[in-house]
């Protein structure tokens, strides 16, 4: 499915999840821990629960959570990308109603010269790419 096509698509949204972590090269990072601000879309058909309003026919905004929550909280990783990515891989592995997923982990005290948000990454995987046989 082509970039342009999944952003047109039906996703699921889950924004600003807030969570201490002890993720990072640098020894504070693994000793104090700190905030990590994560953004996830999911994109799936969204088609049958906007008709039947049932539950069973989409997957909660809560499944998702957790496994973030539980990734975020969890064991340390040096890098960003390896959170983030395994935020991906296992969301697509778990729901095979997910055709591809967006995942923004974002560290808002940096210790840096200047004034920011935050500074993090993004990643977008694709099930037909990334994980062809979930």
């Amino acid at each position: 499915m082509e970039d342009i096509e999944i952003m047109k698509g039906d996703k699921l949204i889950l924004r600003g999840l807030k969570f201490h972590g002890f993720h990072g090269v640098k020894k504070e990072e693994r000793t104090l821990g700190q905030k990590f601000v994560v953004d996830v879309d999911a994109w799936m058909d969204l088609r049958k629960a906007g008709k039947t309003d049932l539950l069973a026919d989409t997957i909660s905004y809560t499944a998702i959570y957790r496994i973030v929550k539980e990734i975020m909280e969890g064991p340390p990783h040096n890098l960003l990308e390896s959170v983030a990515e395994l935020i991906a891989s296992t969301t697509l592995t778990k729901y095979p109603q997910i055709s591809a997923v967006r995942v923004k982990v974002g560290k808002p005290h940096v210790a840096v010269e200047g004034s920011l948000d935050y500074l993090g990454i993004e990643i977008l995987r694709h099930r037909s790419v990334d994980a062809p046989n979930c």
